[in-house]
């Protein structure tokens, strides 16, 4: 079941995001950094996310495995416990978030993340062209909906 990230549960929703943000971005940061992105300081990040009008939801499936956040038609923050990845998660998550936007779906991938285009891809959304460049080897690609 999906559900609403509320007070009274965003510490699951902080865990999965601590956890799965630091597997997805090992290869792009130092140890020191990756660390600090505690479930402490990712419940903050969640709870300034909620305070600026997004809306979080988790996916339970017996325990917390998964969250994705919707702000608009801004899709964001979809996250998937590594030892749940790969049994339909993160598919469920997406479709749901779609059926939350208002206005065409868009959301944005590291141009590193090449296991997640092709996830986006597969489930219909295709690069606009649009880039916000981080670094001179890492960017982040907007992606949309078709």
């Amino acid at each position: 079941m999906i559900l609403p990230v509320t007070r009274q549960n965003i510490h699951q929703a902080a865990v999965i995001h601590s956890e799965s943000w630091k597997e997805s971005h090992k290869d792009l940061c130092s140890a020191e950094f990756l660390e600090a992105h505690t479930p402490e300081r990712q419940k903050s990040y969640l709870e300034a996310e909620m305070e600026q009008g997004a809306q979080i939801y988790m996916l339970v499936d017996q325990k917390p495995v998964g969250i994705i956040s919707v702000q608009g038609c801004l899709i964001a923050n979809l996250y998937v416990l590594p030892s749940e990845q790969n049994k339909g998660y993160g598919t469920r998550l997406l479709a749901f978030a779609v059926t939350k936007c208002q206005g065409p779906p868009s959301l944005w991938v590291l141009s590193s993340n090449q296991r997640a285009q092709k996830f986006y891809e597969r489930n219909g959304f295709c690069p606009t062209g649009a880039v916000v460049q981080h670094t001179d080897t890492l960017w982040e690609l907007e992606f949309r909906l078709v």
